[in-house]
């Protein structure tokens, strides 16, 4: 029975002819072994069609669809013109190596053509990655080499969601969570100065940090219940005992409201 490669490259999609098999031999081990000469190798795996991509997203395109399981109109016309004519009812006289089993029932679902993917043809279709720029002709030096890495970028991009400025975005994305951060703490703080202070407004000048200011309000509450008995609390919270003492005189003779007029 004929065996048939299909090989997917980044340039296009490439039909082999694997004859003469008795040359190196039917087992993985033996094509294994022959896969490095090229001259071998040559003598069995021949270039049937190359069928090149039309651009970078038509490659693109058929790579995604080929890693997916799908057959494409485009990789599915390549089979139909190259590969001998299945006749209904009748079994096929070849069949076609696939690296994938996956496209490999795909094929074989839609247009009848046997696959098969086992060790042997993935044996015979890494000889044919490694002297592929030699079986086709057209290619010059470096061409499937741009092709390969161009088609990669481009791949690894569309599975992954890849932003090549994602690291930025991170650092750009901190920096504005620290300044909103900032902004609201600011906010928030003024906000109980501005209420506090109907209550008692001399406390604003005495203590001029925020967090300390929003924990002394926290611990007075009623300035009317302050006394000097509170005065060993009040330094443990602004460190200064004299800045407590101050607190405690200014709230006896404090001009604000009572609380429950403020509330």
């Amino acid at each position: 029975m004929a065996l048939f490669l299909l090989y997917e490259s980044a340039s296009g999609y490439a039909l082999f002819e694997a004859h003469g098999l008795d040359e190196i031999g039917h087992n993985t081990e033996a094509v294994r072994n022959s896969v490095s000469d090229l001259n071998r190798f040559g003598k069995v795996v021949k270039l049937r069609s190359f069928n090149p991509f039309t651009s970078a997203l038509d490659a693109l395109k058929q790579c995604n669809a080929v890693s997916e399981g799908i057959l494409t109109d485009e990789l599915r016309t390549v089979l139909e013109t190259n590969l001998p004519k299945v006749k209904e009812g009748k079994k096929a006289k070849f069949s076609l190596g696939v690296s994938d089993p996956k496209i490999g029932s795909q094929i074989s679902e839609v247009t009848k053509i046997p696959c098969q993917s086992n060790d042997f043809v993935n044996e015979l279709l890494r000889g044919v990655r490694l002297h592929f720029d030699r079986f086709v002709g057209d290619l010059k030096p470096g061409d499937l080499e741009k092709a390969q890495l161009g088609l990669g970028h481009s791949y690894s991009r569309a599975k992954v969601k890849f932003n090549v400025n994602r690291v930025d975005n991170m650092v750009i994305q901190a920096i504005f969570l620290l300044d909103t951060l900032d902004k609201d703490i600011n906010s928030f703080s003024m906000r109980v100065r501005e209420w506090y202070s109907w209550h008692f407004p001399e406390l604003v000048k005495i203590v001029n940090d925020n967090y300390l200011y929003a924990k002394v309000a926290k611990y007075i509450q009623d300035k009317a219940k302050l006394s000097e008995d509170n005065i060993p609390a009040l330094t443990d919270i602004v460190g200064d005992e004299d800045k407590a003492k101050e607190i405690v005189e200014a709230a006896k003779a404090s001009m604000g409201r009572f609380l429950h007029m403020c509330i």
